[in-house]
């Protein structure tokens, strides 16, 4: 008799386990996706580029359709909320989000990949229309409408999507203001890379003049009669919009999982093993939801990233499949632009290593991405953070207009590996003029530190 799979969630995690299950020959089933959404398996990754106009359609961004899924055995289920879980009886009640019936559900295994939701700060008339959160493709679509027929426009928010909205914004000539609480830009760099990013955008938007940065001040009110005219900051400030977008973080999604007497962990994120199994047997769970182990740390966070869901939920296809698989963890390696200016980081930065315990060790550099003399060569300013006392890499942060992140993805191989400084800079790493210095800034990097800690 055939297993029946259920699968709750519908965006990166559900669809990467309903992949890799209808790819495991061996092991038969009946799959069943369930989500919310009018729509399965898209990039919100790609939203922000298809706000800016850099992807013409948002058809593009769609990764697979229901039939797809259909013609191979799986049975996708759109526009039904899951609202209870009842793990005692292996039952889901799910209700359509259309008529509000509600039927029940049977399986055998579950999966949990409900993902996150944005943060709503407490603001006054936050119900205003014009007032954004991107979060489903449907909104970024609401917003690249507004945003053509729009002059000015204000970001609540200096994390990734803040970063990346500014961008779609100052591209198509608005008037933008993006507003952070904390001191920094991107406070999940240390203090001076945050002020880095920040110096180089107000230069890549000096000329048109159409970028002003806010930090160290709140958004406390929103007035207009019925849609958002006016931003009111902590300061008093007043700032006049013809529409806003929250991107003041994100929230795990999981009362779900709470209510059905799930374990949660860091954040109120789903607690799971490295076989993405919950505390509850034979439900599993991947995604934003879930909390990561951290190969550095070695404590248990949460980093919500598409690619660590990916890879999560074929870890838990796997695992689902009565075979075996083990997620290693994450770094929280990522990377994000303004324009050209890249900004990447993995592993710890300086600043959490010292609250860890590490003895910490750093240097910090900029130098051409390639050869000099080459046409296109670029600045990149380079961090590489390590541990004194083993010598241990900790982890890296970069930025410039050269190719940063390309030196990260190395740093988080070497991360992977538990690589000590001198390994890393012994690497036997390509050179030619058009791709990078004879000594990569990277070596470079690593050299400085080993040379201090053996004072040669």
């Amino acid at each position: 008799m055939k297993h029946k799979i259920v699968i709750i969630g519908g965006v990166a995690a559900g669809p990467k386990i309903m992949a890799k299950l209808l790819r495991t020959t061996k092991y038969e089933s009946q799959i069943d996706l369930y989500t919310e959404e009018d729509m399965i398996s898209y990039s919100a990754c790609g939203m922000p580029y298809f706000i800016e106009g850099l992807i013409e359609n948002s058809e593009r961004l769609i990764v697979r359709k229901p039939e797809q899924f259909e013609e191979k055995g799986a049975h996708i289920h759109l526009n039904k909320r899951a609202i209870k879980i009842i793990p005692e009886e292996k039952k889901v009640l799910i209700q359509d989000t259309i008529t509000n019936e509600i039927e029940t559900v049977n399986y055998d295994k579950l999966a949990i990949t409900t993902g996150a939701r944005p943060f709503i700060p407490k603001i006054q008339n936050i119900n205003l229309k014009n007032v954004f959160t991107l979060r489903r493709l449907q909104d970024a679509i609401d917003i690249r409408n507004k945003m053509l027929e729009s002059k000015h426009a204000v970001i609540v928010g200096g994390g990734y999507i803040g970063i990346e909205m500014l961008e779609a914004f100052a591209a198509n000539n608005l008037h933008v203001t993006l507003i952070e609480r904390s001191p920094y830009l991107l406070p999940i760099f240390d203090e001076d890379f945050s002020e880095r990013i920040r110096g180089e955008i107000i230069e890549l938007t000096k000329e048109k003049g159409n970028v002003e940065i806010v930090t160290s001040e709140s958004v406390i009110a929103f007035h207009g009669e019925e849609k958002v005219e006016k931003v009111i900051t902590s300061t008093g400030r007043i700032i006049d919009t013809d529409l806003v977008i929250l991107a003041a973080g994100v929230v795990p999604n999981t009362e779900l999982a709470r209510d059905a007497g799930i374990e949660l962990g860091v954040n109120d994120a789903i607690r799971v093993n490295n076989r993405m199994e919950t505390s509850i047997k034979d439900i599993y769970s991947a995604g934003d939801c879930v909390e990561n182990y951290h190969v550095v740390s070695k404590q248990y966070t949460w980093i919500p990233l598409g690619s660590s869901a990916n890879k999560e939920g074929r870890c838990a296809a796997i695992n689902i499949a009565d075979q075996f698989d083990a997620f290693p963890g994450i770094l929280g390696s990522a990377v994000t632009r303004f324009m050209n200016y890249t900004m990447s980081l993995t592993g710890l930065t300086e600043r959490d290593a010292k609250k860890l315990g590490f003895d910490v060790i750093s240097s910090t550099m900029t130098q051409k991405d390639r050869a000099g003399y080459m046409p296109h060569a670029q600045s990149i300013t380079l961090k590489l953070v390590a541990d004194r006392r083993t010598e241990k890499i900790l982890g890296a942060q970069a930025v410039g207009q050269g190719d940063a992140d390309k030196r990260i993805n190395t740093v988080a191989s070497a991360l992977m590996a538990d690589q000590k400084v001198s390994e890393l800079f012994n690497l036997d790493m390509t050179y030619a003029p058009p791709y990078s210095t004879a000594v990569d800034p990277l070596l470079s990097a690593a050299m400085v530190i080993y040379n201090e800690l053996h004072k040669c």
